[in-house]
């Protein structure tokens, strides 16, 4: 089990874990192992999240969701493969705990009188300003 949040907990067996060649400078330690860490979640078939989190998942994996639902998560900072396994689970844990968090609804308002007054009052001024800089004797 991998804590989310009070609410939330992945099985492990929802995770798929692949190792394969980091790209980049390295010489021939890059050639010969395999340390970076491609993690794979499948956000639409996960019984773990609720619906509203798997919708606000989705749009916040962008580039990173398949087709098909998969969220993949690449890491490959880390000389170590282990390093960068461990980064690839926070950075998921981490984005399904911002998907957790339901977004406040925002109440429509309206100005009030006096901000409308203010407003109005500002922009009287500044076209007086700009008034100023206009050539004598021109009335435009």
């Amino acid at each position: 089990m991998i804590p989310i949040t009070d609410a939330i907990a992945l099985q492990d067996d929802e995770l798929v874990e692949k190792a394969v060649r980091a790209s980049g400078p390295g010489g021939q330690h890059v050639n010969k192992t395999s340390t970076a860490v491609e993690l794979r979640f499948d956000v639409r078939g996960s019984p773990s999240l609720p619906d509203d989190v798997k919708e606000r998942l989705t749009r916040l994996g962008g580039s990173r969701m398949t087709q098909e639902g998969v969220l993949v998560i690449f890491a490959q900072t880390s000389r170590s493969q282990e390093l960068n396994r461990q980064e690839a689970r926070e950075r998921l844990i981490e984005l399904i705990r911002k998907a957790a968090v339901r977004p406040k609804r925002r109440r429509p308002t309206k100005p009030t009188y006096a901000s409308k007054m203010e407003r109005l009052k500002s922009k009287t001024k500044r076209s007086g300003v700009k008034a100023m800089r206009a050539r004598p004797g021109r009335d435009d």
